[in-house]
């Protein structure tokens, strides 16, 4: 899923830009804040003019705002551009984000290899999303060798921040018995936390280990979020996965539960 750069829709004190009367002033705290909270048009007109005039946040939100067509044209190659320029000036959210265009082609040739280099300069910054990035990219071998326990190190360091999809897979790791022992236990725990701390994913895992249970009713109730969350082809493979289900009075509540969540 996209990401938005982390803290972009809280600009710092910003350069200096041009009034319509040619008069150089650099707006207050409250006026970025009234014009962040105006229609999406404006906002974007906003943020476009303090990206132009250099400040590094505005580019990085400007080229989340071009990504996902928010109160401006959806246009992935000016996202990308921009996270670029923003990346130039040290932004980490925005290196993260040059990482996420390369790893899926949002404006640009897909390259895994220049992916996992993002996602690793922007980790070792301690940016959480880069280490689960960059985590899931050795997990899978994708543009770096594959290397399961570097992986759940970095998983675990962006859990430790509150991170839910991190502490997700960190269950995931301890389900599978990948890095250690497998422990159940542990991956309870974190699915638990992930589902909180609103990842889909983990809402959909422990709502498979409360229904294998017998908690039905409270699977039921975290399989609706699951659904609600989570993107089309999650819900997909979530609702394959509940309909080859032998646990007794999962099955069909189960994915009915998932349709509603998912409005359909």
């Amino acid at each position: 899923m996209r990401r938005s750069p982390r803290g972009g829709r809280h600009l710092p004190p910003c350069r200096c830009v041009t009034n319509l009367a040619g008069v150089t002033t650099a707006p207050t705290s409250d006026q970025i804040a009234a014009r962040l909270s105006a229609p999406p048009e404006e906002r974007a007109a906003f943020v476009r003019e303090l990206a132009e005039a250099g400040e590094p946040e505005a580019q990085a939100l400007l080229g989340q705002l071009l990504l996902d067509g928010n109160g401006v044209a959806r246009d992935e190659r000016a996202a990308f551009a921009w996270f670029n320029r923003a990346a130039a000036q040290q932004h980490v959210m925005a290196l993260n984000m040059v990482g996420r265009c390369y790893d899926l082609g949002w404006g640009v040739q897909v390259d895994k290899p220049r992916a996992a280099a993002c996602f690793r300069v922007a980790a070792a910054r301690g940016l959480p999303e880069a280490q689960y990035n960059y985590a899931t990219a050795l997990t899978l071998g994708e543009g770096v060798a594959e290397d399961k326990a570097a992986a759940l190190a970095l998983f675990e360091q962006a859990a430790a921040t509150g991170y839910a999809k991190a502490i997700n897979h960190v269950g995931s790791f301890a389900e599978d018995g990948w890095g250690g022992p497998r422990d159940m236990a542990k991956a309870a725990d974190c699915y638990a936390r992930a589902a909180a701390g609103g990842d889909f994913r983990g809402c959909f895992n422990h709502a498979r280990l409360l229904g294998a249970a017998g908690e039905i009713d409270e699977a039921l109730l975290w399989l609706r979020r699951a659904g609600e969350w989570g993107n089309a082809r999650f819900v997909d493979k979530a609702l394959d996965w509940l309909a080859a289900s032998d646990i007794p009075g999962f099955r069909d509540r189960g994915v009915a539960a998932l349709k509603e969540g998912a409005g359909c």
